[in-house]
């Protein structure tokens, strides 16, 4: 193994939006999974399959979900998918024909269509629309490393005085993995990267041997860590669990080269620009205006040149690599004149939602990223077990030192998830969490209807927890695509809320109504397996 590691990780996350009563009005929420379908997961996987062939010697890292898993298992989302495909490979028809005047707008209209009906074969075909399937199958070859992550992407820190919720948040995490990959994971990757004292002890009572925090959780410790965000630290001698920082970096940097004005315009779309008479087929009456992937413009709003785009992505990699590799150069040079004999890592941390659904080429860029790292000789690209197994054979010994709490949203506090936009769900599902934490207690041992109750009322807790819900509630006045969400989100903790307090009322009274409970087990079918007794205090 090199002296100098390099973690590529990638993160996705998918609140957990299912709507399949009325696809017309919840047009918007149900696309931003089946954009992400088309725009990332398919294309990262055609990626990683193809490096695996070639046997490219690049092991990047992968979070997904079990929200995401979820959906993305759902024989119904699956459906709703193909018939979203569907619908744009029509559109697409009829797009080369009208733009056959143009020869700019017509070779990028032959493209769209052609993207479409590739990923229709690759979904179906290819994978047997079995997308988990394929990311563990990759996993179970080693061609990448997997991290599990909390059950409904909590922000924990919001719930650090309440044990049983931590605990809770994690075990669902760890059992939803463990039924989607069929494997136990090294490392757990805490949403939002959202780090406060105690977590670590949760984390390693569930077997845990890595997670990750912000950088300027190490660089404010009361400690003086001596390696900085280039190696790992544990929180005390009593506990083996590694700490890694990420580069906080690297979210700007990719930011920066997604903004070429070479690069395509995501925003400009035909589905907001024709008249809504040539989206007929497309777009029902009365049904909100959504993306359809048919984007012919660059951000300089020239027409969009995909080979010149190319070649900028396989320059922006060269750029992105060069800078890593002078930081872990400054970092080794730092290292061995203070007399500290160890490799330097550094582990970048990628948004999904970069690679394909907010950047086209973002997927193009990280191919290039590994192309030009596989390419040298003196960086290894691994995951933090393998770097952690490295010190363990080296007997490099690990630092012990404080985690100052951290995050990686907002200014580095993740205050954009508690202020007067969304504020409030913290305090019901606090509320909540208390009442759950009862009631888990007070009916350990039922049976038939109750334990239906009680599971429900565990999801319903769970799903209103969701960190997806305060994002879109933040700032939701402004013209972030994003935050255009916010009275979706309302709607939606507003729902978990009365459906819990439904659950509350009806173990009091015992009395319930199993056509509702029946309804909303239906309409909220994720973790079948779900046990209330996750939140039971430990004995």
């Amino acid at each position: 193994m090199s002296s100098k590691n390099l973690v590529l990780l990638v993160v996705a996350h998918q609140a957990y939006i299912r709507h399949t009563d009325d696809e017309n009005k919840y047009g918007r929420e149900n696309d931003i999974l089946f954009s992400s379908i088309s725009g990332t997961y398919i294309p990262l996987l055609n990626m990683l399959n193809g490096f695996s062939e070639r046997k490219i010697g690049c092991k990047i890292s992968l979070v997904l979900s079990p929200t995401l898993c979820s959906l993305l298992v759902d024989p119904v989302v699956q459906g709703q998918y193909v018939s979203w495909l569907e619908r744009r490979i029509a559109l697409g028809k009829k797009e080369v024909v009208r733009c056959a005047g143009d020869e700019g707008l017509l070779r990028n209209a032959r493209a769209s269509l052609g993207k479409a009906e590739r990923d229709l074969h690759d979904f179906c075909d290819v994978y047997g629309m079995d997308l988990v399937g394929a990311f563990s199958a990759l996993s179970e070859a080693g061609e990448i490393e997997l991290l599990a992550t909390c059950g409904t992407y909590a922000y924990l820190p919001h719930y650090a005085d309440l044990p049983e919720v931590l605990n809770a948040q994690v075990e669902t995490g760890l059992y939803a993995h463990r039924r989607f990959f069929n494997s136990l994971p090294d490392g757990f990757y805490l949403p939002y990267l959202g780090y406060c004292s105690g977590i670590e002890n949760v984390l390693r009572s569930y077997g845990m041997n890595y997670s990750l925090v912000d950088n300027h959780g190490f660089f404010f410790s009361s400690d003086k860590i001596e390696k900085g965000i280039f190696a790992p630290v544990r929180c005390s001698k009593m506990n083996p669990l590694a700490f890694f920082a990420q580069d906080s970096d690297v979210s700007g940097e990719i930011s920066a080269f997604s903004m070429n004005p070479c690069y395509k315009d995501v925003s400009d779309d035909i589905g907001f620009e024709l008249p809504s008479g040539d989206l007929a087929e497309f777009l029902p009456e009365g049904a909100a205006r959504i993306p359809t992937g048919f984007q012919y413009r660059a951000r300089s709003s020239a027409v969009y040149d995909a080979e010149e785009a190319c070649r900028q992505c396989a320059a922006d990699a060269e750029a992105f690599v060069s800078e890593k590799a002078a930081k872990l150069r400054e970092a080794e040079l730092m290292l061995c004149s203070e007399g500290k004999n160890s490799s330097a890592s550094l582990v970048c941390t990628i948004p999904a939602d970069m690679l394909g659904r907010n950047w086209a080429e973002g997927v193009d860029f990280l191919s290039d990223v590994i192309e030009s790292l596989s390419s040298r000789q003196d960086i290894s690209v691994c995951g933090c077990s393998d770097i952690l197994r490295s010190m363990r054979r080296e007997k490099q010994e690990i630092q012990i030192a404080s985690i100052y709490p951290c995050a990686d949203t907002g200014d580095g506090f993740a205050e954009n998830h508690l202020d007067n936009s969304n504020a409030w769900m913290v305090r019901y599902a606090r509320k909540m969490c208390e009442r759950m934490i009862d009631i888990s207690d007070r009916f350990p041992n039922d049976t038939g209807l109750k334990i239906r109750l009680l599971n429900l009322g565990a999801k319903e807790l769970l799903l209103s927890q969701s960190g997806e819900w305060a994002e879109m509630a933040h700032d939701s006045d402004s013209d972030d695509d994003e935050a255009s969400f916010g009275e979706y989100a309302a709607s939606r903790v507003e729902e978990c809320i009365k459906s819990f307090i439904i659950v509350y009322d009806s173990l009091g009274s015992n009395t319930v109504s199993t056509e509702w409970l029946t309804n909303l087990e239906r309409k909220h079918n994720l973790f079948p397996w779900m046990n209330f007794r996750i939140f039971s205090p430990k004995k």
